[in-house]
């Protein structure tokens, strides 16, 4: 981890932070995540919504998302992924981060809000999908998702690469719905990349393994809509 002097603005905001927090709490939502098995150090059941517009009323800051990262409750880690500056982010950070993670939830929000948007965001979601840990190939996975819906400019070879580090990630049950989704997000940008994709979901059904078998038959399903089909020739 790195090491930066204090700033009495990011500490004085850090702590507001932390006072206006405690206001969203929800206890009804923070026992049911517990009850489901979803324990942070500290929860407080505040809605994604309502910390979206708590991070609003602050400037990216990265002192500031660093403190509220390493506090490690729910809210602040959800807070950290918003008020980070994408281009601050060391690759060092991120590994640091990925290997904190506990839950799905800041997975998703640590892909989404942030981890997507780092120059070095490909690499990285290569990386992530041939780590060890479920929630480090799940954050690999989501960020190349969130790649797919939002990089427009970035051309089929970007993501062409993605599709040689399917065939291991089609055959865990435990990424499945996650392998499934980011695996259409990546088929429907355009028409290239969708025969591409399917010609890949038709080389799942080959693999030793009936996780891989059923993921195979759920995408081509998908993708061998008529719909499906019409939407994807739009997008040229």
């Amino acid at each position: 981890m790195e090491y930066l002097l204090d700033d009495p603005i990011s500490e004085s905001n850090y702590q507001e932070i932390l006072r206006k927090i405690r206001l969203l709490q929800n206890g009804e939502v923070s026992d049911s995540m517990r009850q489901r098995g979803v324990v942070y150090k500290l929860n407080l059941g505040a809605s994604v919504i309502s910390l979206q517009q708590l991070a609003a009323q602050y400037q990216p800051d990265h002192l500031l998302a660093l403190k509220l990262w390493n506090k490690q409750w729910r809210e602040t880690m959800i807070l950290a992924t918003l008020l980070e500056k994408p281009e601050a982010m060391t690759e060092n950070q991120m590994d640091f981060w990925v290997k904190q993670i506990q839950h799905i939830e800041i997975a998703e929000q640590v892909a989404m809000n942030l981890f997507s948007r780092t120059p070095c965001a490909y690499e990285k979601a290569m990386e992530y999908c041939l780590g060890k840990k479920n929630l480090c190939k799940i954050t690999g996975l989501l960020m190349m998702g969130r790649l797919a819906l939002t990089d427009r400019s970035a051309s089929n070879e970007r993501f062409e690469t993605f599709f040689e580090l399917f065939p291991p990630l089609a055959k865990d049950p435990h990424l499945s719905l996650i392998f499934n989704r980011v695996f259409l997000q990546i088929a429907m940008r355009n028409p290239d990349l969708y025969e591409i994709a399917l010609q890949q979901a038709y080389l799942l059904l080959t693999l030793e393994s009936a996780v891989a078998k059923e993921n195979a038959e759920s995408l081509i399903g998908h993708l061998e809509d008529e719909a499906v089909k019409e939407l994807v020739a739009k997008r040229i």
